[in-house]
């Protein structure tokens, strides 16, 4: 999810908190357990300072080894002992519950975005991507903004937080079955499919859809129960035997999308200084472009000399920026 909708998490987890009637009896408690959730909901996303370095990384490993079951276990011990130093006073074991709970719930809800995580690592570091809630959920903020402002107004918060995470919880279950409805309609209109993407818009009714077949790409958009397919790509294989693909695939921003990116096509154009390997993810179409690329460069005119001239991999949304961006030396 978005940092907007952990944050009110936080809250939540808070106020659901006071149903413990340890927490609810001790103030000071209380007020340490409200800390613990608050940070443990934001905890895993404690990798987005790898922003600062740069995208390969980002992509390669956010949501990753901080989202892993060693982490999630490792959060849940360190947030709450760090706050216990300051208030020894405080039952240890109930701070350790609320805030443990605030870690799994923020990478348990992250899950089914479209993004996903490596949460089952170091199991598998298969990406986890259920893809039936917006990363960003309009329902599920609202919901939160509403009842932190009922308990502003004097609502009991126990009893508020568990009627609303339980309306949550039957959303989810209504997004389980629109998406099971979904993968239906498609294995109805299209044979062979390997591999459904799903990528959830902030509509209900709306559905962006990424389908592997062994011959085909198929890009479609999904519409009250109506398929439309938009694109049509063939499922072309990587030539590993092309020496430039080859080198291509040393860079670490190729191999930083590869690692994340499930459903994508791969295409070469040649110029007159390099040979340019792209990388198109096809699960984010927008507006008639796919804006998650990769891309590299490759000097291919010395023989056996092969030589990257410049790489990328991001979000970059016209043409023009991203050859700003990687303009050959």
């Amino acid at each position: 999810m978005d940092t907007g909708t952990h944050v009110v998490m936080g809250v939540a987890l808070g106020g659901l908190a006071t149903l413990d009637p340890v927490v609810n009896a001790n103030p000071d408690l209380f007020n340490a357990v409200l800390i613990g959730t608050m940070i443990g909901s934001q905890a895993p996303d404690s990798d987005t300072v790898l922003k600062l370095r740069n995208n390969a990384v980002y992509i390669r490993h956010h949501r990753g080894i901080t989202h892993s079951i060693p982490a999630v276990i490792l959060w849940g011990i360190s947030i709450p002992s760090i706050i216990y130093l300051f208030t020894p006073e405080v039952n240890f074991l109930h701070l350790w519950l609320w805030t443990f709970l605030a870690v799994i719930l923020h990478v348990f809800v992250d899950v089914f975005n479209a993004y996903g995580t490596q949460a089952y690592r170091p199991i598998t570091k298969r990406w986890v991507a259920y893809g039936f809630i917006n990363t960003f959920d309009p329902y599920i903020f609202t919901l939160h903004i509403a009842g932190i402002v009922a308990w502003n107004l004097g609502a009991e918060p126990g009893i508020l937080w568990l009627i609303l995470y339980f309306v949550i919880a039957l959303y989810y279950l209504k997004r389980y079955f629109d998406k099971r409805e979904l993968v239906r309609l498609i294995h109805e209109n299209i044979k062979d499919v390997k591999q459904i993407a799903t990528s959830p818009t902030m509509k209900q009714n709306v559905w962006r859809i990424a389908i592997t077949t062994p011959t085909h790409y198929y890009v479609g958009r999904a519409e009250n129960g109506h398929l439309t397919i938009l694109d049509t790509f063939t499922n072309k294989p990587i030539d590993y035997d092309d020496p430039v693909v080859q080198k291509a695939l040393t860079d670490h921003n190729i191999k930083a999308f590869l690692s994340f990116s499930p459903v994508y096509r791969y295409e070469m154009s040649y110029y007159d200084e390099y040979t340019e390997v792209r990388f198109i993810d096809l699960r984010y179409r927008s507006r008639g472009r796919y804006p998650f690329v990769a891309l590299a460069q490759i000097d291919d005119e010395h023989g056996d000399k092969l030589k990257i001239l410049n790489s990328y991999t991001g979000w970059v949304f016209t043409e023009e920026k991203l050859q700003n961006k990687v303009s050959p030396m």
